[in-house]
């Protein structure tokens, strides 16, 4: 019995000593690349983060799309007053009946499009974006929590697809507002202009939303059924 709890002990010991090595090399990896790709789109004169009341990390992909962090009632009227009428809401977390009704009560028509925080679409999440932002009539704001992960993986699939950018250069762009996941990434890297998005492998994937779950579960408290979202 003394030598099984050692051999459970041991490997307990190594499972958590391998977890925190794996988290810390992809979060530094990641953050890395953040601040070397926001380095360079400083260097280059790229679009950066503006200061937009009541919405965090905006910023603009082109004319037609814009992007940022979820808007406050403040931001929304923001919007609506630049012309914006079609507002993209990648959030798959449980929103109260305040957060959802926001974009209406400044004249704003909100498309859901439920992406799970820190993943990547799939082919048809990709398809229905496109194809609301083709319909739209002026710019179209798309944005999740807090405006990086998942909406800069969708800017990046709009870029490509719509021949603006190459993958690489459509991920510096995303990486430049803030860390994604591996997993966002490798999705942004995949992009090729002509052809469906690829997912990224099983691995990629499987090490990702390890290296993740951290956040996840302190985002998923925030979240928690009865407190209101913005």
């Amino acid at each position: 019995m003394r030598i099984s709890r050692r051999v459970l002990g041991w490997t307990l010991l190594c499972c958590g000593g391998s977890y925190a090595l794996a988290w810390l090399v992809v979060s530094l990896s990641i953050l890395a690349m953040s601040g070397s790709a926001r380095a360079q789109e400083r260097a280059t004169g790229g679009e950066r983060p503006a200061d937009v009341p009541g919405i965090k990390n905006f910023t603009r992909v082109d004319d037609h799309l814009w992007r940022g962090a979820a808007p406050t009632g403040e931001g929304y009227r923001w919007l609506a007053a630049r012309g914006v009428r079609t507002v993209v809401d990648l959030r798959a977390e449980r929103l109260g009946d305040a957060a959802l009704a926001r974009p209406g009560r400044a004249g704003l028509t909100a498309v859901r499009i439920p992406v799970r925080d820190g993943q990547a679409p799939s082919r048809e999440q990709v398809a229905r974006f496109l194809d609301a932002v083709a319909r739209a009539r002026g710019p179209v704001f798309v944005h999740c929590g807090a405006g990086v992960g998942r909406t800069g993986s969708m800017s990046a699939a709009y870029l490509v697809r719509t021949g603006r950018a190459d993958a690489a250069t459509a991920t510096l762009r995303s990486l430049a507002v803030g860390p994604p996941t591996l997993e966002q990434v490798a999705f942004m890297r995949g992009l090729g202009h002509g052809r469906e998005a690829a997912r990224p492998s099983a691995t990629v994937v499987a090490l990702s939303r390890l290296a993740d779950s951290p956040r996840r579960s302190w985002s998923r408290l925030k979240h928690w059924p009865g407190r209101d979202t913005m």
